[in-house]
């Protein structure tokens, strides 16, 4: 978990004690009690640890044991409130400033502050250009900086926001406060660079483990991507609380409606839509169940929802930390969820040609390219996807009996031959005719189609035309695919056609073996079928469901009524293990976990009225 110089912290009776009374808890995560420790001894720290792991309390338990106000920068404008609220009803006194405020609302929270009257702060990053803004911290007892997210100061990580640059200043102003900062993913590059901008350099490292065993990757070929993720929710995730990613505006509007007409409520979420309806859907999300919400990259961070039983990605991610970032979303209560990646041909050359075509200097698009690549390798693999995706984050694995690879294992194939035909077709249009074409032309060449293009260019003289009868289209779209990811033929930019490359010559005169990933014939039952079989552990036992549903309906009231998410008056688990242990009195209720004292004198005779009332 730590850097390897780190020395063992003890553990004091104090953070414990915060830890049970405050939020309900008898034990420490891995990890979390060093963190803590830490922090409270007024140490800096680089925080990398995954989503769900807990990483909120290695920040807000220092700001309760140290004298002042833990001030946390954090980009989560929208979930402030909610963040805020969470904390509140344990008890914790909370606030925070924000352009969402207005005049008179940020003036109280100020003078909160100022008077000591405050745990915790949360401040948008942009807050701290304001000169104001500085004064204020310099005229109150700041106990520690925690900086949420921290991956956003970085260039080389996928989410750079240049509103964190700034935040090296805080060690200049305040060089006896202690900082934390915090993220959920990072490469050893990207770890790097945040410990370089925000002068954390001579910090302790505290790096957990990346894997989310709870979690099933899956990743397919894209055929019909509507028809593939209804069968996947209709089969799989009937009812649950899910979130699926598209690349563009049109994409998400036209998934979230077709998503609706087929029975599945789903909300869209983008840039493209006004302020207040992005609020208004992503306060539906996070306050009701079973909903769907279709987005862009733009939704998700900070989504504390620990109930998101799937993530879909209906296109192809720019960089393996992106997509581990959005896919950690789905699980944050620990049980079975599913992390499902439909992707093809054409977004493999969508997004060769952004890259080439994009903004930035020429090394930038070498590092998207790199990204890219990563990508592609995760998901063309013939092995285990965790042990792939952990490598990524230089960790090691094992297989782990809970991904695609995994449950049905592919083969490889020696595909020398087609490669060196699709090769021909691209040299021959460029050689004979200075023509380029992209891959569905050069693919109905291949099979021999008298299209109006093929007829128009004169293209079925060509003598490769025809020469690839023994593959299916779909089969030779796997191939291009597989090439482009290989590095063995190019998109350019600007019209989307295929080049060759460095290596093709290689294929060509067939000094360069080809091989490539099959994919298995995958009965439409047996992913589903595992992923059932994997959550009866965790299951509650049938006598015990009536009373976890009725439990379930309370809170669902009670936060209607308060105005805030479902799980932030108690998550899932505690309802189960309330449903299960079936506490008769306020000292049993007591004992479970995530019932703080807080929250046990608030709600707890309303628990157990629940508990009495009979269907």
């Amino acid at each position: 978990m730590t850097s390897p110089e780190s020395p063992e912290t003890p553990e004091t009776p104090e953070t414990l004690g915060v830890l049970r009374r405050v939020f309900g808890y008898d034990a420490f995560r891995d990890g979390q009690r060093e963190i803590i420790e830490h922090v409270v001894g007024g140490g800096d720290a680089l925080v990398l640890m995954p989503t769900g792991g807990g990483k909120s309390l290695c920040y807000q338990i220092p700001a309760l044991v140290r004298k002042g106000t833990g001030v946390v920068i954090s980009p989560l404008i929208a979930l402030m409130q909610d963040q805020v609220d969470a904390l509140r009803t344990l008890g914790v006194q909370a606030g925070f400033l924000n352009s969402t405020q207005d005049l008179d609302e940020r003036r109280v929270v100020e003078a909160q502050f100022v008077a000591g009257e405050l745990d915790l702060l949360y401040l948008a990053p942009e807050r701290l250009r304001l000169p104001a803004t500085v004064e204020l911290l310099g005229r109150a007892n700041v106990s520690l900086f925690a900086i949420d997210e921290a991956h956003c100061v970085s260039q080389w990580g996928h989410d750079f926001r240049p509103d964190y640059l700034m935040l090296s200043g805080l060690h200049e102003r305040w060089p006896d406060v202690p900082r934390i900062a915090l993220t959920a993913t990072a490469t050893d590059a990207t770890r790097a660079e945040i410990a370089s901008r925000l002068q954390l350099e001579r910090a302790r490292h505290f790096v957990a483990s990346f894997d989310r065993p709870n979690i099933q990757y899956r990743i397919e070929p894209k055929t019909d991507a509507k028809r593939q993720l209804l069968r996947l929710l209709q089969s799989e995730h009937k009812g649950d609380a899910g979130i699926v990613y598209c690349l563009s505006r049109n994409s998400v509007e036209k998934h979230a409606a077709f998503l609706t007409e087929n029975g599945i409520e789903a909300l869209p979420y983008h840039a493209g839509l006004d302020a207040r309806t992005r609020a208004a859907n992503q306060s539906r999300f996070l306050r009701e169940d079973g909903l769907v919400i279709v987005a862009t990259i733009a939704f998700g961070m900070g989504i504390d929802k620990p109930d998101v039983r799937f993530v879909a990605h209906l296109d192809l991610p720019k960089s393996v930390e992106g997509y581990y970032q959005e896919t950690g979303r789905a699980g944050r209560d620990g049980l079975p969820s599913t992390a499902w990646l439909a992707y093809g041909l054409q977004d493999v050359v969508n997004l060769r040609k952004m890259i080439d075509g994009g903004e930035g200097d020429a090394a930038f698009r070498r590092r998207q390219a790199t990204h890219l690549d990563s990508m592609l390798a995760l998901c063309e693999t013939v092995e285990c996807r965790r042990v792939q995706l952990l490598n990524y984050f230089s960790q090691s694995a094992e297989p782990c009996g809970n991904c695609d690879t995994c449950l049905t294992p592919p083969e490889s194939w020696d595909a020398t031959v087609p490669a060196q035909k699709v090769l021909s077709v691209i040299v021959r249009l460029d050689r004979e005719r200075r023509q380029k074409f992209g891959a569905g032309h050069i693919i109905d060449i291949l099979l021999g189609k008298k299209s109006a293009k093929v007829i128009q260019f004169d293209h079925d003289s060509l003598k490769p035309f025809g020469v690839g009868a023994e593959l299916r289209e779909v089969e030779w779209r796997g191939v291009v695919r597989q090439l482009l990811a290989q590095g063995l033929i190019a998109v350019e930019s600007d019209h989307g056609t295929l080049l060759q490359t460095d290596a093709s010559a290689e294929v060509l005169r067939g000094q360069r073996q080809v091989m490539m990933r099959r994919e298995p014939e995958r009965p439409a039952t047996k992913a589903a079928k595992t992923a059932k079989e994997r959550k009866a552990p965790v299951e509650l036992p049938a006598e015990a469901m009536p009373t976890f549903e009725r439990l379930r309906a309370w809170r669902a009231a009670t936060a209607k009524e308060q105005g805030v998410p479902a799980y932030v008056i108690f998550h899932d688990a505690t309802l189960r293990e309330i449903a299960t242990a079936l506490p008769t009195s306020l000292t049993e209720l007591g004992r479970i976990n995530g019932v703080g004292e807080n929250k046990l004198a608030k709600y707890g005779d309303q628990v157990l009225e629940t508990l009495n009332t009979t269907d």
